[in-house]
């Protein structure tokens, strides 16, 4: 059985390793190292600076739950021990995803920068590959009708208005 303690250290490792990597280094590196100018749209401005705030939070949230809920990690060498159905994830169930590509999309428009916006599409590709053959047919193994029962009601991608009550 995972502590908590281990299950929070190793949701921050992947923390750095993952996001951070993907929706900070990358596009930092893309944007030469964020020298490029802003935007000449107010709205873009703004747009972006509340999609990468909100998304920070998420993701932010999204780990913890794994951490604190699950008892486990992100990663796929340190999954949760029990299936993560609470705060955002009764709402979407792919929400780290979803708040990774908004990063991306944030900057994208808060830089005016079509090759953010292009490695957005890419990232998203593989994300939805990954999630599509590898995770789903996962948790399904793992967590069997439970899953199942979440999957069905929870959309992957777009939020649900309102919270699923299941579990």
């Amino acid at each position: 059985m995972k502590t908590r303690n281990s299950a929070i250290l190793g949701s921050a490792v992947f923390f750095l390793m993952a996001p951070c990597v993907v929706a900070g280094l990358m596009p930092w590196l893309i944007l030469d190292r964020y020298r490029l100018p802003l935007s000449m749209s107010l709205a873009c401005i703004v747009i972006g600076c509340v999609l990468i705030t909100v998304a920070v939070l998420v993701l932010l949230h999204s780990f913890a739950r794994f951490a604190l809920e699950g008892l486990g990690t992100p990663a796929p060498v340190a999954p949760t021990e029990k299936l993560v159905v609470g705060g955002i994830y009764r709402h979407v169930r792919n929400p780290m995803y979803v708040a990774v590509l908004s990063i991306i999309a944030g900057q994208a428009l808060l830089f005016a920068s079509w090759a953010v916006l292009l490695y957005g599409v890419v990232m998203g590709i593989a994300m939805a590959s990954f999630v599509h053959f590898y995770e789903e047919p996962t948790l399904a193994r793992r967590y069997g009708v439970e899953y199942e029962t979440y999957r069905r009601a929870v959309p992957g991608w777009l939020p649900r208005l309102t919270p699923w009550h299941g579990a």
